[in-house]
């Protein structure tokens, strides 16, 4: 038999068909018609370790959109076609018509060194006669080199892609994508170069594979490269100026990957305006429409990824930022043990009998840590009538009344004592009440709120707390200490609770979100700062998630320490200290560990959201920012208000209520806030200033008179001046809200909070400096080492790598490289330092009033 040429298609209906050898590089202009097939017959040398790209570029100049030109091009192992003018749609089926048409071939494999390879390009029509020209060209530059870029021009019927192999050593790379028009919109895609092994892709004229040969298998035909078509498989994100996409070598079989660049028909994805649709009455609504040329330059660059050792690395040195604050903790609280052991050791030996004179040794005030109040008295009452003073004597008297049941008495008022040894003169001229002889109060099996809750006794005393000046901590510290350990500790086990049935469906949800990102391979779904994600098996950007490490750490180290100080504070009640029992701010230490919980489950939060940030599970990082800005404020408010802060229950429901709008605001996307922002703005300062019933307050302190206008040691003037600043703020605020309407209702509504917690901080410090306290110099300390904290964390957090607030592809606009190990960028370094801030403004308002431990209640001012 003789060796018969390769058989050409029989064209139907008796199509007469016209072979035709061509060469690349060369333009051919021709004709078509329904009883002609033009068939162009090329050939080219492949060599096993060279891969060149053949791209087909045709140009149909005859107007019949009806009937097409169609151009199928045969290889060796896959067949493409295409036709002239390519119809592709948008946006509610809009057509768009392009004349001009690009494609690159597969890519044929071959074993020998050297392979001639045949393809041929059919063109046929049933138009009568169509006009059009053919060029088939090779891509010099179609394997791209690490770290070299390349520029190129990419229309939505011209799609371009390159082939790029993983060298040896590198596991990982990135590969960006840059282009400096922000339109037309484009869409970046990685797609793998083979299907697998052991089984065929299902391309025409392809042959198939046994399962069990496991050999390697040409590549995957064809390559989705339409605006249609080009999610169909491997990672895609869409466009403006800047792309980024981390691949992974373990996840491509072949160790290499297709880059494909795809500009879509319409610009809506990216934030962009729709095209006017032009209707005519005699058009009909399928008319196609002409785009004309919508053309984009773009630059590609493939660079290697960081290696595994700088994951150890930088998970050695996030690690060693945040246990180095518990060494640091540990020293302090082993100098600060040494100091009290030896301060203890000098007062025994000072208040032991003189051998020469039998009076105890006087111990200078220098040495106490503290300097002698002003002239007019810590603690002591502005002059005033006799029968005022007498009231007075009276209500120091009853500001003595022991806390609790004794007995069937249920208030019991302690006998006078004994002058206090020359030691309590020597701390201040402030004598402590001989507590040696008053019955435990601990020392009840339970005791319920509701049985001691109603300052029945405020009746009794309400005359004598009248004629007082102003109101001191006494006056407002009134009930058993039992009780009010039992009702703030609810503020713990609530948010305890609240934060396990929160959590569990939020790392559910947010697992979820990954797994579809992973298998969808779309990765609009998620606002990542692509330029810095560093992934982690299944995680897309394992170094925002461990960079809230701290949170966790920060806010254990928190419990910890409250734990320490609530297990001394319990010692000192047992051995009947009298500085524990009469002296400082009364010690409860519920919300404290309230606050330490949702430090904690701020940094777990905050990592969920930021498994897949988007707008949908903003809420998740944002949550326990409330919280703790409410537990904060309600922290201060208690110090010096006791028995009348707010219970759990009403605090964390009015915390629901805000989280409810915040979700609200999100989904509706509309920034009506001002009124909500002024109700919020209003409660911090009505619960520091008016001490009747408020949202922070008890009905049953409106029984409180107000200060007497007496010229008190903080003037009314001071606190007026706060106020007006304050509503100035707040309602500043409630018009931004109304007038700017700002997109990201969520931030806005916690910036309120955070705002109105700073607020409440600066009038807390000013007027316990008005009232002549003092600040020690561990709380100075941490003041100023955490607002030169926030300062910074601050200015990394406005960088704004990111938002869901503008369209995937505008968001990466923002995105910006590593600046920390080449692993942590900007708002890594943000949760890094707000960890610590937070951490440290914690610690502030734990030893803020240290300073008055050593003072008696009836002595610390209520403002």
């Amino acid at each position: 038999l003789l060796a018969l040429p390769p058989a050409l298609p029989q064209p139907p209906g008796g199509r007469r068909g016209v072979e035709k050898e061509a060469r690349f590089n060369t333009t051919y202009a021709d004709w078509v018609d329904a009883d002609l097939l033009n068939i162009y017959a090329f050939n080219h040398s492949v060599r096993r370790n060279r891969t060149e790209g053949v791209r087909v570029s045709v140009n149909v100049l005859s107007d019949h959109k009806d009937l097409p030109v169609l151009f199928v091009v045969r290889q060796k192992e896959a067949v493409v076609s295409f036709q002239v003018p390519l119809i592709l749609r948008g946006l509610y089926q809009r057509k768009y018509a392009y004349q001009e048409v690009s494609r690159t071939l597969c890519q044929p494999q071959t074993k020998a060194e050297v392979e001639t390879q045949h393809f041929y390009v059919d063109v046929s029509t049933l138009s009568l006669n169509a006009s059009y020209q053919l060029r088939v060209t090779r891509v010099e530059n179609f394997v791209l080199r690490t770290s070299e870029r390349f520029s190129f021009n990419a229309t939505a019927a011209q799609p371009q892609y390159f082939k790029y192999e993983f060298p040896e050593g590198v596991d990982s790379v990135i590969v960006k994508v840059t282009s400096a028009m922000a339109f037309p919109c484009s869409v970046i895609s990685i797609q793998d170069i083979l299907v697998g092994l052991g089984s065929r892709a299902s391309c025409p004229g392809d042959l198939w594979f046994p399962v069990g040969l496991m050999a390697p298998l040409p590549p995957q035909c064809p390559v989705y490269d339409l605006d249609n078509n080009v999610a169909f498989i491997g990672m895609y994100q869409t466009m403006t100026k800047k792309a980024a996409i981390t691949v992974q070598k373990k996840d491509f079989p072949s160790n290499s990957f297709y880059v494909v660049v795809v500009v879509k028909t319409e610009d809506e994805a990216c934030g962009g305006a729709l095209p006017y649709y032009p209707l005519s009455r005699d058009a009909s609504p399928d008319e196609p429409v002409d785009q004309h040329n919508r053309q984009k330059m773009l630059e590609v660059m493939v660079s290697p990824a960081i290696t595994s050792e700088a994951y150890v690395s930088s998970m050695l040195f996030c690690l060693g930022i945040f246990l180095s604050f518990y060494v640091l903790t540990i020293v302090i609280a082993c100098w600060e043990t040494c100091r009290q052991q030896k301060r203890k050791g000098l007062l025994a030996v000072m208040d032991s009998p003189s051998l020469d004179t039998g009076h105890s040794h006087s111990i200078p005030d220098s040495f106490l840590g503290h300097a002698p109040y002003d002239s007019y008295g810590y603690g002591s009452f502005g002059s005033g009538s006799s029968s005022s003073a007498e009231g007075v004597r009276d209500g120091m008297a009853s500001a003595d009344v022991s806390y609790g049941f004794v007995g069937q008495e249920q208030f019991k008022r302690r006998t006078p004592s004994a002058p206090m040894r020359p030691l309590s003169i020597a701390m201040g001229e402030r004598s402590l009440e001989n507590v040696a002889g008053r019955p435990r109060l601990d020392s009840l099996s339970s005791i319920e709120e509701d049985d001691y809750d109603t300052l029945a006794d405020i009746d009794y005393d309400k005359n004598v707390i009248r004629t007082k000046q102003y109101l001191c901590v006494a006056d407002l510290a009134r009930k058993d200490k039992r009780v009010l350990r039992k009702k703030y500790q609810i503020y713990f086990w609530n948010i305890a609770t609240i934060a396990v049935f929160y959590a569990l469906p939020v790392i559910q949800l947010v697992i979820t979100y990954q797994t579809v990102v992973n298998v969808t391979g779309n990765q609009d779904i998620c606002y990542y700062n692509f330029l810095c994600a560093h992934p982690l098996g299944n995680l897309s950007a394992f170094n925002n998630i461990l960079s809230n490490l701290g949170y966790v750490l920060l806010g254990l180290l928190f419990l910890l320490i409250i734990l320490k100080r609530e297990i001394d504070y319990n010692r000192a009640l047992m051995r009947n200290d009298a500085h524990a029992l009469e002296c400082g701010i009364p010690k409860h230490f519920g919300l404290f560990y309230a606050m330490g919980t949702a430090l904690m489950m701020e940094g777990l939060l905050s990592a969920c959201y930021h498994v897949c940030p988007n707008y949908t599970n903003f809420q998740f990082d944002t949550s326990f920012m409330y919280m703790i800005a409410g537990l904060c404020m309600l922290k201060l408010y208690q110090k010096r208000h006791p028995d009348i802060n707010a219970s759990a229950y009403s605090a964390y429901a009015c915390l629901a209520l805000v989280i409810f709008f915040s979700v609200v605001g999100v989904v509706s996307a509309v920034g009506a806030g001002g009124g909500r922002a002024h109700v919020r703005g209003e409660c911090w300062p009505r619960s520091s200033w008016h001490r009747g019933p408020r949202l922070c307050g008890d009905p049953r302190l409106a029984a409180l008179p107000p200060p007497a206008p007496h010229s008190p040691p903080h003037p009314l003037q001071d606190r007026m001046v706060l106020l007006v600043m304050g509503n100035i703020i707040n309602w500043s605020l409630a018009a931004y809200g109304l007038i700017v309407r700002p997109n990201d209702f969520a931030s806005y509504l916690l910036a309120i909070g955070i705002c109105n917690l700073l607020l409440y901080f600066a009038f807390y410090i000013i007027m316990k400096l008005r009232s002549g306290e003092r600040i020690k110099l561990i709380p100075l300390l941490c003041i100023i080492g955490t607002s030169v904290v926030w300062g910074f964390a601050l200015f990394f957090f406005f960088q704004g790598l990111s938002t869901w607030q503008k369209t995937p592809a505008e968001s990466r606009e923002h995105n910006r490289d590593c600046i920390l190990l080449d692993f942590f960028d900007d708002h890594d370094i943000w949760h890094f330092l707000s960890s610590i801030a937070m951490f440290g403004s914690f610690l502030v308002l734990l030893t803020l009033d240290d300073d008055l431990d050593c003072v008696q209640r009836d002595k610390i001012y209520v403002f």
